[in-house]
């Protein structure tokens, strides 16, 4: 543990006449903040008797810019904690940790199922009519090796414009969803993708989903937007399946909020973004 590391002090709560939660094993979900909402909404839908952990790491929002290694750092701390809350896999529901992290943090706990993100070029290229898809995400997302690799295995044949998007993240975390300034950051990044005569989109920040209603206005309905979370908590279905930890009752699931930062802000979100009523816990 370095500087950057955080002492747990979150122990396991208990309900009345039941097990320990944790002992049947959760789904750990973790982001740099709320984005990672978008994608545990997609996992409670798949899977809908499953436990969930969910770690938002808003102190240290966001990940876009910053170095690779520190990125690392951050989310061992974060697995390091879910595994002590009894997480049975872990989903890096953010695209700059999975592309800067996912490869090493497999590495460093081998014993651990991992789910992350990738952005969807494989549907997008396969689809497209034009040749041309374009992709949103944050600075780190198009500095890991993940998104070449991607760009190479599954996109060759088409052209792939890519537009950083600074400033998103913090949009989304403060709920300025539909905001006049939000709108003209929008405009900004799309309307060169419309005049390259883009026909897919896909969004590659976990944040962005959370836009789409705005984004889809802005681009128009001739062009297919891509999320990719569907996909992933598919995923995270096919790994539990894999080895053995689905639930197999119908059951009510804890779902438990952890953050860095403000424990409200998370809060508030939550019910903003996926209208959940929750109770946020601090992790450090």
């Amino acid at each position: 543990m370095n500087t950057h590391s955080h002492q747990w002090s979150e122990k396991e709560t208990e309900e009345p006449g039941s097990e320990k939660i944790g002992e049947r094993g959760s789904i750990g979900v973790f982001d740099s903040g709320v984005g990672g909402l978008s994608v545990w909404r997609e996992i409670t839908r798949e899977l809908p008797n499953e436990d969930t952990l969910y770690v938002a790491d808003q102190a240290h929002l966001p990940y876009g810019p910053r170095p690779l290694a520190e990125v690392r750092q951050f989310t061992e701390d974060i697995t390091h904690f879910l595994l002590t809350q009894g997480a049975k896999l872990i989903v890096v529901a953010c695209n700059t940790a999975s592309g800067a992290a996912l490869h090493y943090l497999r590495e460093t706990f081998p014993e651990v199922p991992f789910v992350g993100m990738e952005p969807a070029l494989k549907p997008a290229a396969e689809h497209t009519q034009t040749g041309i898809i374009g992709v949103i995400a944050t600075p780190g997302t198009f500095q890991g090796d993940l998104f070449q690799q991607l760009a190479v295995r599954f996109a060759n044949n088409v052209k792939i414009h890519i537009q950083p998007c600074p400033g998103l993240v913090t949009a989304v975390e403060t709920g300025a969803l539909d905001t006049l300034e939000t709108r003209a950051l929008l405009r900004q990044y799309l309307l060169p993708m419309l005049e390259a005569n883009i026909d897919h989109l896909v969004l590659g920040c976990t944040h962005y989903p959370f836009l789409s209603q705005t984004i889809q206005e802005i681009i128009g309905p001739n062009i297919t937007l891509i999320d990719p979370a569907p996909a992933v908590a598919r995923q995270v279905r096919r790994v539990l399946a894999h080895h053995k930890l689905l639930v197999s009752s119908t059951r009510k699931p804890q779902h438990r909020f952890y953050t860095s930062g403000n424990p409200e802000q998370l809060a508030t979100a939550a019910r903003a973004l996926v209208e959940l009523n929750v109770t946020v816990k601090d992790w450090y």
